[in-house]
């Protein structure tokens, strides 16, 4: 309703984006899809990424098995997260009425490549559809950082949605010297913190990055002919 509002957004984010030293791929400026939005909290931002990867999974195994409905596919979807994830994350997969593990972390409260690997290898040979993982930069009990450079190799060698929730430390990487908690952010899907937070930002201001936001705009795409217009498709 307010492009002009949209772009401006969408330029902003990209500024903020490169303020926290963000991949190319993320940003709007990249030329490709990828690009910023504004969320309400973290808590949304995770749930938005559960969908697309829902959404983004359930396309992929109707190709592979074009007899299996809906509710077969759902039941066997499931998805990781460290234990020391925020609360949002479990509540994440209530919504999205799927499976999600809470795993062990190590001694520092990090989740590591390895027992993600472990968790995924047990699921398939259950017969199960791993699909999405939620890597925490900086948890909200302990301030305890997702291993996300190894998290995000096992991710893209199961073609899992790794969305990274970062919603009260990710600030500190406008600081160059704390960018080494987030080595491996190329590898992940999504990305999201709260300026709301440490920027004092006024509430509500979740920023959001994703590098293919087609597979959540398609999954919630509801198109009525009194929305329809001749600009449809210029502006995201």
């Amino acid at each position: 309703a307010s492009p002009a509002c949209t772009e401006l957004e969408v330029v902003m984010l990209d500024w903020l984006g490169q303020m926290l030293g963000l991949p190319e791929e993320f940003l709007a400026r990249s030329g490709g899809e990828a690009g910023g939005v504004i969320q309400g909290t973290a808590s949304e931002a995770t749930l938005v990424a559960l969908l697309g990867a829902k959404a983004r999974t359930m396309q992929r195994v109707k190709e592979q098995h074009p007899d299996w409905s809906d509710m077969d596919i759902i039941s066997k979807l499931v998805g990781y997260c460290n234990k020391q994830a925020h609360s949002s994350v479990e509540r994440a997969g209530l919504l999205g009425g799927v499976k999600l593990r809470s795993l062990q972390p190590d001694g520092k409260r990090q989740l590591r490549g390895d027992t993600l690997r472990e968790a995924i290898d047990e699921d398939i040979r259950k017969g199960l559809i791993p699909f999405y993982a939620v890597a925490t930069l900086g948890t909200t009990s302990s301030c305890a950082f997702d291993v996300l450079d190894e998290i995000g190799d096992v991710c893209n060698e199961h073609n899992v949605w790794l969305h990274v929730d970062a919603a009260y430390a990710g600030s500190a990487f406008i600081c160059p010297e704390y960018r080494y908690l987030m080595k491996g952010i190329a590898k992940a899907d999504s990305f999201n913190f709260n300026p709301h937070k440490w920027l004092l930002v006024n509430f509500d201001c979740s920023a959001m990055w994703l590098k293919q936001p087609r597979w959540i705009v398609d999954a919630f795409n509801v198109d009525p002919l009194y929305l329809k217009h001749d600009q449809q498709g210029s502006a995201p």
